[in-house]
């Protein structure tokens, strides 16, 4: 495994992950794995007393997004095509774990894994996803992107022209 500090320098953070209180713990980039801790805090509990499912599922998307950019040596960024979760255990606040994993890394479309354990290594959730993988221009270059979504129901395409200095 790598040490986090010695790429973490370049580690994009959110808002987001700054929310979810999420932190890089360890990462294997030949394995496209990563491991995160995240904090479930008071103020993301239903009325039950459980860290909401939707907040669950931003943690586990905020594990797998970080394994794809590991894999790629932070050369490509991850946009969520498709996102299931199984909910196995209910969390309470406190510290929760991340593990995510690229299964398959293809050329625009990558499959990835993860789960989320509590402080005793409870599974609470599992999820599975296919992103769309968004290389970034090579440093010296400038890039400009373009989305366009087609609302006939085929999704939404890309147009990336990147010129080299």
């Amino acid at each position: 495994m790598a040490k986090p500090d010695d790429f973490m320098d370049r580690f994009p953070h959110s808002q987001t992950s700054s929310l979810l209180g999420q932190t890089m713990i360890d990462f294997d980039r030949a394995m496209g794995w990563v491991r995160l801790s995240f904090v479930g805090k008071d103020t993301f509990q239903n009325p039950a007393g459980f860290i909401q499912g939707g907040i669950l599922t931003a943690m586990l998307d905020d594990t797998m997004g970080p394994a794809l950019w590991v894999t790629t040596n932070g050369e490509a960024f991850p946009t969520t095509i498709d996102l299931n979760v199984s909910f196995l255990a209910s969390a309470r606040p406190g510290s929760l774990y991340g593990e995510g994993k690229v299964i398959q890394l293809g050329k625009t479309i990558t499959f990835v894994e993860a789960q989320l354990t509590d402080a005793d290594n409870t599974i609470i959730a599992r999820s599975t996803a296919r992103m769309m993988k968004i290389d970034l221009p090579r440093r010296g270059a400038s890039s400009e992107t373009k989305m366009t979504s087609d609302y006939a129901g085929s999704g939404a395409s890309m147009e990336s022209t990147t010129t080299v200095a």
